[in-house]
């Protein structure tokens, strides 16, 4: 079993950033794929970005790239994901995500945090 717990969420300002940070334990984290999705009021959960087990390899939706940095710490146990220039579209509640592997994954993880939420306002 891995447990996740994210922090970080708040309300900010369009054009203002902030930092999710998500704490895993219960496996051995750099065994771990990490991503971050988020779900607004009435839709679908859909995908952020994700990272390898290295933070070598990173991918993201279109609609955050260049915005949004996702990294990891292997030695705290923490992926973050850094959002910068933060749209009122933003606005969601931002859920980490593991998985057992070592590449990327867009999908399918099996574990998730219980989301934090981030409210931008125009």
């Amino acid at each position: 079993q891995v447990q996740l717990v994210e922090s970080g969420g708040g309300l900010v300002q369009a054009g203002g950033s902030l930092r999710l940070s998500c704490a895993a334990s219960g496996r051995t984290f750099s065994s771990l794929a990490m991503g971050w999705f988020r779900q607004a009021p009435g839709k679908e959960r859909e995908f952020v970005a994700a990272i390898s087990w290295s933070g070598g390899s990173t991918y993201y939706a279109d609609s955050v790239k260049g915005r949004f940095t996702i990294s990891r710490d292997n030695a705290k146990n923490t992926v973050y994901l850094q959002m910068n220039s933060l749209k009122p579209e933003d606005t969601a509640v931002y859920y980490c995500a593991a998985d057992p592997g070592t590449g990327l994954r867009l999908g399918g993880y099996d574990y998730w945090g219980q989301g934090t939420q981030v409210t931008v306002s125009s």
